[in-house]
């Protein structure tokens, strides 16, 4: 008998060019070159969906992470920066995969409702209901300077044209009601216009007409995904989000975080099982906890500082080459980047006495996520105390290099989990919110 999907955990795959590390592409057996080869994002999705994920999962952004290069030539030089066009990507996935839910990252700062709204919709219809998108609001000036613009939007101007292009993506959603289609031939009635709906949207940042020219998507709406842990971010997240990708790693502030996303989602009206939090988390597999913890020193050392330097430089918008080296992380207010990873990143830096050049060597590996380096019965038990301890629905994992590391995570640790009734054996449904267990929105024009 298959445990029920309530008491089991969900497992995504966070696929970022040829490792999450920044060392991955220099691993042993890994092939930098795969960065832009369809194949190989191929057996990737193949391989996951074997392993019976809910969703593969790619991120994107809109520049290279050059926000450290005033004074070093650092990101090209040290950093694998080459990367697909998410949407695109997931079109060709779609086509060679059955089950698996297949979910991108979409800017709302540097794109327009309309496009996202008709891009996601197809998707979903091309892949029978398997879409989610996970809405960002970018992080830095580089993004700005390649959309016409000089500066990045601040935060909470971001959140607030990030509220207003949701709300028009979910109404041009809606716009074409489930049964609008009659496609009758011998009336020549191709659909009920009472039931396809003009948006006439004029807000603060957008005017939209509507409607869609997509009829409604399968899943009602594609799965939305956020990723902000920020208070304005978790309020976000709390009204409109079905997943959460987090950065939690400690397993008390892990069940902290959660327990104060489901009150937020009550204030709105939500229940907490209507939305999924999974943070990240980079296992490091090996047949003794002694390999698994050589290989994880092995990667550290291929780190070069400069180059995690850049990446956190890329997170924060802030250019941390204009600091000694050799100096702890200085305290610093207004940063205009991502603001969850920074405290996550300057708590780490107090506590283990860290200057700027062995921070960078500890962010470039992962990226302030958690890693867990061990056998893969450890690894299993510690998926299992987080999950049995309330602190997750589940884990976004993070493959240090590929394809290697997501290979032996399904062929070693998913067989575990399965025979321990915490991870199904088999996919239940066809849909992405199937695979989660989440409800198909209603229309709200209906």
């Amino acid at each position: 008998m298959s445990t029920s999907p309530s008491k089991q955990m969900h497992l995504g795959a966070f696929l970022m060019s040829v490792g999450h590390h920044a060392a991955g592409w220099r691993f042993p057996g890994v092939d930098p070159a795969n960065t832009m080869n369809f194949a190989y994002y191929k057996k990737l999705a193949q391989t996951a969906e074997a392993g019976k994920f809910d969703l593969i999962f790619f991120a994107d952004r809109l520049a290279i992470s050059d926000r450290f290069d005033n004074r070093f030539d650092t990101t090209v030089r040290y950093l694998a920066q080459a990367r697909p066009e998410p949407i695109s990507l997931l079109g060709a996935l779609g086509a060679i995969t059955d089950k698996i839910g297949l979910a991108a990252t979409a800017s709302t700062t540097y794109n327009e409702p309309f496009f996202l709204a008709r891009a996601f919709a197809t998707l979903d219809h091309l892949t029978g209901g398997r879409i989610a998108w996970n809405i960002v609001t970018s992080t830095n000036d580089g993004e700005a300077l390649n959309f016409s613009k000089q500066e990045h939007l601040e935060h909470e101007t971001r959140y607030g044209r990030a509220h207003e292009f949701l709300d028009v993506v979910t109404k041009l959603w809606d716009s074409w009601e489930d049964d609008a289609l009659v496609l009758d031939k011998e009336n020549g009635i191709y659909a009920d216009p009472s039931k396809v709906h003009y948006l006439h949207h004029k807000g603060d940042w957008f005017g939209v007409r509507g409607p869609l020219n997509v009829t409604r998507p399968p899943q009602g709406h594609p799965v939305l995904i956020q990723a902000g842990s920020s208070d304005t971010g978790r309020d976000f997240a709390a009204q409109t989000a079905e997943v959460i990708f987090s950065s939690q790693p400690q397993i008390a502030a892990a069940r902290e975080f959660r327990n104060d996303i489901h009150a937020r989602v009550l204030k709105y009206g939500r229940t907490p099982d209507s939305i999924k939090i999974l943070p990240g988390v980079m296992p490091i597999i090996g047949a003794t906890q002694a390999e698994a913890e050589e290989k994880l020193r092995h990667l550290e050392d291929l780190v070069h500082p400069l180059g995690g330097l850049a990446l956190l430089s890329d997170s924060m918008n802030h250019d941390l080459s204009v600091y000694s080296l050799d100096e702890p992380l200085p305290e610093l207010e207004n940063i205009r980047g991502n603001q969850s990873r920074y405290k996550l990143v300057q708590e780490m830096s107090k506590r283990d006495n860290l200057t700027l050049r062995q921070l960078g060597k500890r962010f470039g590996g992962s990226r302030s996520h958690r890693v867990v380096a061990g056998t893969a019965e450890q690894i299993a038990d510690n998926f299992a105390e987080w999950f049995g301890s309330g602190a997750c629905d589940g884990f976004n994992l993070m493959p240090a290099y590929l394809p290697e590391s997501l290979t032996d995570f399904v062929e070693q640790v998913v067989p575990i989990l399965q025979e321990r009734g915490l991870f199904r054996r088999e996919y239940e449904g066809d849909t992405l919110r199937q695979h989660l267990g989440l409800a198909r929105p209603q229309n709200r024009f209906t």
